[in-house]
């Protein structure tokens, strides 16, 4: 059986591979509970910001030509099929990365300096850390907060009038653009913290 015919093989065969490495590799023979949620958080990151790219840059302006198409198929296969299973990952990859991440930093034992960017002095890695992880919670609301429940009403699964669907559609358009731009300063931060700022 090949596990790379379905998208739970592939995963599952991902990690396989991956402690297979982790294990031939170590030199220390014991657990590393630091790495295992910085690695979790990182998988589930790039999940939750592939979809947010894959949905601004994709997504969005396919349906936008999907609709002006008058002799073309419409956008109801995306709305219908591919929209909800991509919010569904996209939603639930954000709630994990956004746990794990202040999960790792309880772990490093830099969750407070973080959180009040080392009391305000801005002089430490954890205050860029604290940034990323600040914007990272900031578009974590985004998700649950204005772009699910708005993107719901879009997809028909709660009910909404034309004028719901409408102000709906701006709503998750803002939230989603917002989380976009947020990213790439974000990602400064979790980047920065290790290797520091470019300056």
């Amino acid at each position: 059986m090949n596990p790379l015919n379905s998208v739970w093989g592939t995963i599952i065969a991902g990690f396989v591979l991956a402690l297979l490495f982790a294990f031939g590799l170590s030199t220390e023979g014991a657990g590393n509970p630091i790495e295992w949620t910085v690695w979790i958080h990182v998988i589930m990151g790039v999940l939750w910001i592939g979809l947010l790219y894959y949905f601004n840059f994709v997504q969005v302006p396919a349906v936008g030509e999907a609709t002006a198409d008058s002799g073309g198929p419409g956008p109801a296969a995306i709305s219908k099929y591919v929209a909800p299973r991509a919010l569904a990952w996209f939603r639930w990859a954000a709630l994990l990365t956004w746990v794990t991440g202040m999960a790792a930093l309880w772990k490093m034992g830099i969750l407070h300096e973080a959180a009040t960017f080392d009391n305000f002095s801005f002089n430490s890695s954890a205050s860029v850390i604290g940034m990323g992880g600040w914007l990272g919670t900031i578009m974590f609301f985004n998700v649950w907060v204005l772009i699910w429940p708005n993107q719901k009403k879009l997809l028909g699964m709660v009910p909404a009038t034309d004028e719901q669907k409408a102000r709906a559609k701006k709503v998750a358009f803002i939230a989603s653009r917002t989380n976009t731009l947020l990213s790439i300063p974000m990602l400064l931060g979790m980047t920065a913290f290790a290797h520091g700022l470019p300056f």
